[in-house]
C-alpha cells in the first residue's frame, strides 16, 4: 500500500511555522496532521496543547541529531531519549519529575501508533517502549477543617472582591472541583434551588452534577446577587465567576487566589486550588461517605484514581491505635509494681468504646480487596 503524505497545515498553523525554529523539520508536519486527527475524533483542546508541549521536545532533541523522518526513527533511539529525559537536568538543576517524563513518553507512544495506523511508517519502534509507571502517592499536607476554616475565613465579604473570593473558595471546598473546572461554570449551571452544580467542561469532556451543600449554596446566593452584577462589564457574560475587569477568571487566576488567601491564614502547604479538592474528598472520607461516591463527586472515570483517598486517617489510626493496643491498654494493679509508673491510657471498657465508635464511623467504606476488584474491572480514564 502506498505511503500517504501528510495533508498540507492550515494558514494559521503554516504561518506560526515560519517563525518556527522547528518549522524546517518534516516532523512538525506529522505532528500537525496528528493533533487534527485527535481534534476530530473528540479530544480537547487542551489535550492538544499538552501533547504539542511535549511532542515539540522531542522533535527538538531529534531535530539536533539530524533526524527529520519517522521512517528514520527506531526504538533504540526512543529509549536513548528516555534516557535524555530521566537524566535531563532543568534551568534549577532539579531533574524532571517521573510524571512528566511518563507524560512525554505516552503522547510519543500515542504519535507513533498514529504513524503507523495512517501507513506513515511500516513498523511502529515505539510499540515496546517501557513506560514507568508513577508510584501512587498520597495526597500530600492536606488540610484539616479548621485550617480549610481560616482559608476560606480571608475572604472579606463586605467587599465585592471578597464576596466572590468567599463564594469560590466555598464552591471549590464544597464540591471538589478542579480549578479548570471552576473557570468553566456558567451561571446557568447551577441550581441554588437544588443545590446543585454542573461541570460541563470536566477533564475527559464527562459532564457530571455534583451538590453544592447549603453554606456554599448560600454564598453563591449573596455574590450573584450583590457582587457579580458590580463585576460586569456586559450582559452576555455567562461565566459565573469573573475578574475585577468583568472577564471570565482562568485557571491560573483560581489558583493565585486560593495560595494567595492560604498563605494569609498561615497555611503554608505545597498547592493550591488542588489542595482544597484533596481536603473535600479526605474531609468527606474521614466522616464516613461511600469510596464510590466520592468517586462521582471528584468525576474520576475509575475507582482506580480515587482509591488514593481511601488511606486510613493518620489521627483515626493513632486513636485506635491508642485505644486497642496492648501496650497501651491499663495494666493490673500487681503488674505496675514492675514499672517505674502508671502506664497511660484509656481503661478496658474505654477502649472498647473507642473501638466500636471507630467501626462505626468507617461505615460501609469499601474495603482494600474490594476496591481492587473494582478498579480492575473498570475502565482506565484517558489521560
Amino acid at each position: 500500500m502506498a505511503r500517504r503524505k501528510p495533508a498540507a497545515a492550515s494558514a494559521a498553523a503554516t504561518a506560526g511555522a515560519t517563525a518556527d525554529a522547528l518549522g524546517h523539520n518534516r516532523l512538525v508536519r506529522y505532528m500537525e496532521e496528528h493533533f487534527e486527527w485527535l481534534l476530530v475524533r473528540g479530544y480537547s483542546a487542551e489535550t492538544v496543547r499538552t501533547r504539542r508541549f511535549v511532542l515539540r521536545r522531542f522533535i527538538a532533541w531529534a531535530d539536533e541529531r539530524g533526524l527529520a523522518d519517522p521512517r528514520e526513527i527506531t526504538r533504540p533511539m526512543l529509549e536513548r531519549y528516555q534516557r535524555h529525559l530521566f537524566h535531563y537536568r532543568k534551568g534549577d538543576g532539579k531533574a524532571l519529575t517521573l510524571g512528566t517524563q511518563v507524560q512525554c513518553l505516552a503522547a510519543l507512544k500515542a504519535w507513533f501508533k498514529w504513524l503507523s495506523r495512517e501507513h506513515h511508517i511500516l513498523i511502529n519502534p515505539a510499540a515496546e517502549l517501557i513506560v514507568p509507571t508513577p508510584p501512587k502517592r498520597l495526597p500530600r499536607s492536606v488540610p484539616n477543617p479548621q485550617e480549610v476554616e481560616a482559608i476560606l475565613a480571608q475572604a472579606d465579604p463586605e467587599t465585592v472582591q471578597g464576596l466572590r473570593d468567599r463564594a469560590l473558595l466555598e464552591t471549590l471546598y464544597a464540591t471538589g472541583i478542579r480549578r479548570k473546572e471552576v473557570a468553566g461554570v456558567g451561571v446557568f449551571d447551577v441550581d441554588l434551588g437544588r443545590g446543585v452544580l454542573q461541570v460541563r467542561h470536566g477533564k475527559g469532556r464527562r459532564e457530571r452534577v455534583v451538590p453544592l451543600g447549603e453554606r456554599a449554596s448560600v454564598w453563591l446566593d449573596k455574590y450573584l446577587t450583590e457582587a457579580r452584577p458590580q463585576l460586569i462589564t456586559t450582559e452576555d457574560t455567562e461565566a459565573m465567576f469573573v475578574t475585577d475587569q468583568g472577564e471570565p477568571v482562568r485557571p491560573y487566576y483560581v489558583a493565585n487566589k486560593v495560595k494567595r488567601y492560604m498563605l494569609a491564614a498561615g497555611v503554608h502547604k505545597v498547592g493550591s486550588t488542588h489542595l482544597l479538592r484533596h481536603a473535600c474528598a479526605t474531609h468527606m472520607l474521614e466522616g464516613g461517605a461511600d469510596i464510590r461516591f466520592i468517586q462521582q463527586l471528584l468525576g474520576h472515570a475509575s475507582l482506580e484514581t480515587t482509591d488514593i483517598y481511601t488511606h486510613v486517617s493518620i489521627d483515626k489510626l493513632i486513636a485506635v491505635h491508642k485505644a486497642t493496643h496492648p501496650s497501651r491498654l491499663e495494666r493490673r494493679r500487681d503488674d505496675r509494681a514492675s514499672t517505674n509508673g502508671p502506664v497511660s491510657g484509656p481503661s478496658l471498657d474505654e477502649a472498647r468504646e473507642a473501638l466500636l465508635d471507630a467501626i462505626a464511623t468507617d461505615g460501609e467504606d469499601i474495603d482494600d480487596d474490594g476496591a481492587d476488584a473494582v478498579a480492575a474491572d473498570a475502565p482506565r480514564a484517558r489521560r
